[in-house]
């Protein structure tokens, strides 16, 4: 947990420390403990041959005092304990509230997806007269475009990064006429939106590179610890509001679990065609920042 969520004292109105005071049962307990403390010594120096003494003492003046010592000390820890969960707790609300509304940059870069995402119209088909020879029939077919080429493809998983970023809107594009890429950008979409309704973004998020040939050998279906470092994503308040996030929500649960079977698929395919460049860059992505994020709450690296 980031130093600035270990407040030593929970946080008065004004945002100053609270000192702690001691409670009213705290001085109340250690008042009767040195009340029978006194006592008790009393009556073993002036209570003539009746006084205790020796064992007796120990047990009927001591150890009371000390058990009073004892729950003046429980109460006082107890109430400390309280303070400082309801201080972590506002700390945590406080950090929730401050990543919702910081880096509005990174935002942007998830609004002009949207525009080129939104599937063009079909063209309709044209109209024939009735006189026309229904033998060569024509149908609405498409033609595939050039094939999409492993940097497009990275550049497109990265999202374009604002409204001027020529290059990036126009690999998401050729990116969206590719039926299996398009189906991954969508997936990606869905998920960089959801993690960002937390205050969660990917710009935000430094994982820590791994090798590529742990993602080849990951792509080619090796699963465990041998390879649980391109997992990079160890940003423990992200992971745990992603975690929270994944019990309680089943859409972003539903939205997560069809992202990852998605970038697998993507991956394996990108792979056999990628050179090491192509997928260190692919690595690099906010997509793939997603993916080690989302698999590491979902445990597909442990």
């Amino acid at each position: 947990m980031p130093e600035r969520l270990r407040p030593t004292t929970p946080p008065g109105p004004a945002g100053e420390p609270v000192v702690s005071q001691v409670s009213a049962a705290e001085v109340l307990t250690l008042g009767l403990g040195l009340v029978w403390l006194a006592g008790g010594l009393a009556l073993a120096f002036f209570g003539g041959e009746s006084a205790p003494r020796g064992v007796s003492l120990i047990a009927l003046v001591v150890l009371p005092a000390l058990l009073f010592a004892g729950a003046g000390f429980a109460l006082h820890r107890m109430r400390l304990l309280k303070e400082e969960a309801r201080s972590l707790h506002a700390a945590l609300e406080a950090l929730r509230q401050e990543r919702t509304t910081r880096t509005q940059a990174s935002a942007a870069a998830l609004r002009p997806a949207a525009a080129p995402s939104q599937p063009a119209p079909r063209p309709q088909p044209a109209q024939r007269a009735p006189s026309e020879d229904q033998s060569s029939l024509a149908f609405d077919l498409q033609l595939a475009g050039p094939p999409l080429r492993p940097e497009e493809l990275s550049r497109a998983l990265n999202f374009p990064d604002g409204p001027a970023d020529a290059e990036g809107i126009r690999c998401l594009r050729l990116a969206l006429e590719d039926r299996d890429a398009a189906r991954m950008i969508r997936s990606a979409q869905d998920v960089l939106t959801l993690l960002a309704q937390d205050g969660i973004y990917m710009d935000d998020l430094l994982p820590e590179p791994a090798p590529t040939e742990l993602w080849r050998r990951f792509a080619g279906g090796e699963r465990g610890a041998t390879v649980a470092a391109i997992g990079g994503i160890h940003d423990r308040s992200s992971l745990a509001l992603t975690g929270a996030r994944m019990r309680s929500d089943a859409v972003f649960r539903d939205a997560a679990h069809h992202f990852l079977r998605q970038y697998d698929r993507c991956l394996q395919s990108f792979s056999k065609e990628a050179s090491d460049v192509d997928l260190q860059a692919m690595a690099e992505t906010r997509t793939s920042r997603a993916f080690m994020l989302l698999g590491r709450v979902a445990g597909v690296f442990d």
